[in-house]
């Protein structure tokens, strides 16, 4: 079922800009193309959507595929010139709060839950429901494109991992320009506290809500890092970088800033 250009009046009145594609192999790519062509043509907060993406990319060079009409993807430009470089790593992290933030607004009054796993794949009900990738814009370091893939109409015999979850899976039809309305709002919102802040996301508030959001923090994890070496021990804090600090059984604690966490029951 594709997105309704003219179904998203919520979604257009925050953003600048909202391009609906009937299919494209990947809105990030598509995203990343056009705002290198014509900065100007894509203010903060421009998007480009479809419910039929059929390249997609996750983080640590995954694919992202889904059934046509099963799954919505978006990606949003997003303008950071005012944020410190140094402090532009946790634009993933607060993309990652947004939608969760988005996502329980869809919950509400029922017994569902959404949670945020570090460092930005969202989880409803333990299962993950959203997976976002950030990346720079060739040649306009102040421009970020957000990716995010949200399973909405997904049943349950087309989710491709166990570990997978969608709206549809648990009962719940999802207002999509409500979702992208509200995931909106709460990223503007948190870019412009972590701005004001000069890039310190603890006066900023922004790690506060990442954590309090954040189902990794207490647990016990594993942690395959990029070197392809294992971590395992308890998730702690998120640390001023924005960083998960991983206490391992000898008592040590271990910042880690990128990898793939599993969260061991």
């Amino acid at each position: 079922m594709p997105f309704p250009q003219d179904g998203c009046p919520l979604t257009a009145a925050t953003s600048p800009r909202v391009e609906v594609v009937p299919h494209t192999d990947s809105t990030n790519a598509d995203l990343v193309r056009l705002a290198s062509r014509e900065s100007e043509a894509w203010p903060h907060l421009s998007l480009v959507l479809t419910t039929d993406q059929r390249r997609g990319r996750g983080r640590l060079d995954r694919t992202w595929t889904a059934p046509p009409g099963t799954a919505l993807a978006v990606s949003v430009l997003v303008r950071v010139g005012d944020l410190p470089s140094a402090a532009r790593g946790w634009i993933p992290l607060i993309a990652g709060a947004a939608m969760t933030r988005a996502i329980a607004a869809q919950l509400r009054g029922s017994v569902h839950t959404a949670q945020l796993k570090w460092p930005n794949d969202v989880l409803l009900d333990g299962g993950k429901v959203c997976g976002i990738l950030a990346e720079v814009v060739p040649g306009h370091p102040d421009a970020v494109v957000i990716g995010s893939g949200v399973n909405t109409r997904m049943p349950r015999a087309d989710l491709p991992v166990p570990t997978a979850t969608s709206f549809a899976a648990v009962g719940i039809a999802c207002d999509e320009d409500r979702l992208l309305a509200d995931y909106l709002a709460a990223l503007d919102e948190q870019l412009r506290a972590l701005s004001a802040a000069d890039g310190d996301a603890a006066a900023s508030g922004v790690l506060a809500e990442i954590e309090a959001l954040c189902a990794t923090l207490g647990g016990d994890v594993r942690v395959s890092l990029p070197d392809g070496s294992t971590l395992a021990g308890r998730a702690q804090r998120i640390d001023p970088d924005g960083r998960l600090v991983v206490v391992v059984p000898a008592g040590d604690e271990v910042a880690v800033s990128a990898g793939d966490v599993v969260h061991v029951r």
